[in-house]
């Protein structure tokens, strides 16, 4: 939902009146959610080599290509389409650093100087930007975070508002380190989808939320082509707990448990409806303003009963000692320690 470090009782009333005055017809339906074809994409399926379609190709498909081009042809595919390659789903993770790095350096600032290993870039509009703390190639347990709303390419490192603990760069680090650098685990901080921008009747929709789904799916289905043996946990704060809600039931068997906190509600009214296999954990601070949003959905607003809520049938982490509704994954928190552990082991205490 809301980001905020205060209470937020501006915001949540924004939020409350929207969903309680909310007049006339629903919104209308949502037509088909498509994936944002990437930078360079006319020239790539110009090609004559028939080159995969990025968007219309399975990841596996897009991995069996590369694999029968030879290192200097995939090298040079890197460098005429960096915005293709850079976002392929299937490509292996080595290739699209590079491509990104290239496509940073070309966009200029506040990118062009950005360091790590970068799996997403895509500077157009709000942005998209994924970076991979661990070496993605050998691990056999991955975590990806989904950030919430104004959360954006440029502020990605530094943070809405310039709060670093709201970066999620630095919120995927810290979740690293908490770890101990474990040379089988890697964290990737996904920001994959446009976010609402902020209080704002579409952060209390969900559109965002289903092309974010759209978007996760494919992104899980490239990891789990890349790396078939490992297992993998979603991560979803805020907002991005919704993106998660609505991509749970299409997930790949991988996924074996999905975390979310401070959460508005996941786009449904119970775990069984999440229509997934994985373990579910939810985590809310009382000091969290986001207790105050209603767990409901009207008019097209809201997204739903609350994942702490006993009638959801999540399992509840400790979260005692978060101050706030961004403080989830800063360290020496429980919620942190309790995160670490779900992302690890898929176990955490209340």
């Amino acid at each position: 939902m809301i980001e905020s470090n205060r209470p937020g009782r501006k915001n949540l009333l924004v939020v409350i009146t929207a969903l309680a005055t909310m007049a006339g017809p629903s919104p209308a339906a949502p037509g088909a959610v498509r994936l944002t074809p990437p930078p360079g994409i006319a020239a790539w399926l110009a090609d004559d080599r028939h080159l995969p379609d990025p968007l219309q190709a399975e990841p596996v498909a897009v991995q069996s290509f590369l694999a029968a081009v030879s290192a200097a042809g995939q090298r040079e595919l890197v460098t005429r389409y960096p915005g293709v390659i850079g976002t392929l789903d299937g490509a292996a993770p080595s290739l699209r650093y590079l491509a990104n790095h290239q496509g940073m350096r070309a966009a200029g600032p506040p990118y062009q100087d950005q360091e790590g290993q970068i799996l997403l870039f895509d500077p157009r509009g709000n942005g998209r930007v994924a970076q991979v703390f661990g070496d993605l190639s050998t691990a056999d347990r991955i975590a990806v975070l989904v950030p919430g709303v104004a959360t954006r390419a440029d502020n990605f490192w530094t943070g809405v508002g310039g709060k670093r603990h709201r970066a999620p760069a630095v919120q995927a680090a810290d979740l690293y380190e908490a770890a101990g650098r474990q040379g089988r685990f890697a964290v990737i901080a996904w920001l994959g989808y446009d976010t609402p921008a902020g209080v704002s009747i579409s952060a209390a929709r969900e559109d965002s939320a289903r092309a974010g789904a759209v978007a996760l799916k494919r992104f899980i289905a490239g990891l789990a082509t890349i790396r078939p043996e490992a297992t993998i946990a979603l991560l979803g704060h805020s907002y991005g707990s919704t993106v998660i809600g609505l991509a749970a039931r299409d997930l790949p068997g991988q996924v074996t448990d999905i975390a979310v906190f401070g959460s508005p509600g996941m786009g449904v009214d119970n775990v069984i409806r999440l229509r997934t296999t994985a373990r579910v954990w939810a985590g809310q601070s009382t000091e969290d303003w986001i207790r105050w949003v209603p767990g409901v959905r009207l008019f097209g607003l809201g997204h739903g009963t609350k994942p702490t809520a006993p009638a959801f049938g999540a399992r509840v982490f400790g979260t005692s000692d978060v101050a706030d509704h961004d403080h989830y994954l800063s360290p020496g928190t429980d919620s942190l320690a309790n995160l670490t552990s779900i992302a690890l082991t898929g176990t955490a205490r209340p």
